[in-house]
């Protein structure tokens, strides 16, 4: 049920209807218990994860990378990558794009992937602008953040989901507990939404760039990679709509595996875009878990 190149603008269409659907609110929705704390063992360049029911350590021990091909225009200017210096000075990391090649220069049908879980419903259906998250600290200038981020996603999605709240209403991964919105360790800051919102019907075609801070999610990694020495791994965004697919903390409920992913996208309740976004980090299960 995985989408790939060239097939998932039809079903992010058909996401949106969902996904307004969950922004209204619902009596069944309930705030998940967010912990406030970060376990003790978790190092400053760490975050946990998910795979096969279980709850894992990443360690990033090198930068992210966000993979601009030379026949690219990730800026939007009408001059190919290869030919656009100015393109690299500040990396683009886009989603609704799929690249050939990993950081390593592999082909990306090599590249393990690591499916990021993005809340995209709101528990509360939250009106209030002010409620999204701000800009992180060094983001480029044409980040939309704050409220106007707010205005934006009320918009477009009916209320502001928890993915992009400043104090989301259920558990993430990342941002890590007293850490900024917006940020976690070895990641971007801002992606582009641009390219997947011209598929949403959002906004006209041509694509421009619409960067937004990284939002709030976690992690689910392939059954069979749960403790992988560091390497890269593809980033694949996953839109969940429905509050009943969240995993807690715990991962005792929700999407904590490959095949509980597959069951919620067949389901229309999460969908996979690809991305140009690369984490380099080694997975290890926690001992207890």
């Amino acid at each position: 049920m995985r989408l790939r190149d060239g097939i998932f603008s039809a079903a992010l269409a058909s996401l949106l209807a969902v996904a307004l659907a969950a922004c209204s609110g619902s009596d069944s929705a309930r705030a998940q218990a967010v912990p406030t704390a970060t376990p003790a063992s978790l190092a400053a360049n760490q975050t946990l994860g998910f795979g096969a029911g279980q709850v894992l350590t990443f360690t990033y021990t090198m930068n992210y990378d966000c993979v601009d091909e030379p026949t690219d225009d990730l800026n939007f200017n009408g001059i190919l990558a290869q030919s656009d210096p100015g393109e690299f000075q500040t990396q683009i990391c886009q989603a609704a794009i799929q690249p050939t090649i990993d950081p390593s220069g592999a082909s990306t049908t090599q590249t393990e992937p690591i499916y990021v879980l993005i809340p995209m419903f709101s528990v509360d259906n939250d009106q209030n602008p002010a409620d999204a998250m701000a800009c992180p600290p060094g983001v480029r200038s044409t980040t939309l953040c704050g409220s106007a981020l707010g205005s934006t996603l009320i918009k477009l999605f009916g209320a502001i989901p928890e993915g992009f709240k400043t104090k989301p209403l259920v558990y993430t991964q990342c941002p890590t507990p007293g850490e900024a919105p917006g940020t976690c360790t070895m990641h971007s800051s801002t992606v582009d939404l641009g390219p997947a919102l011209v598929a949403l019907g959002k906004l006209p075609a041509p694509a421009t760039n619409v960067f937004v801070p990284t939002p709030n999610h976690s992690h689910v990694i392939d059954n069979t990679e749960l403790n992988d020495p560091a390497i890269w791994w593809e980033v694949k965004p996953v839109l969940v709509t429905s509050p009943n697919e969240w995993p807690p903390a715990d991962g005792s409920t929700g999407i904590t595996s490959t095949e509980e992913l597959d069951a919620a996208e067949k389901a229309g309740s999460a969908i996979e875009v690809p991305s140009n976004f690369f984490l380099f980090f080694s997975s290890k299960t926690m001992a207890g878990m």
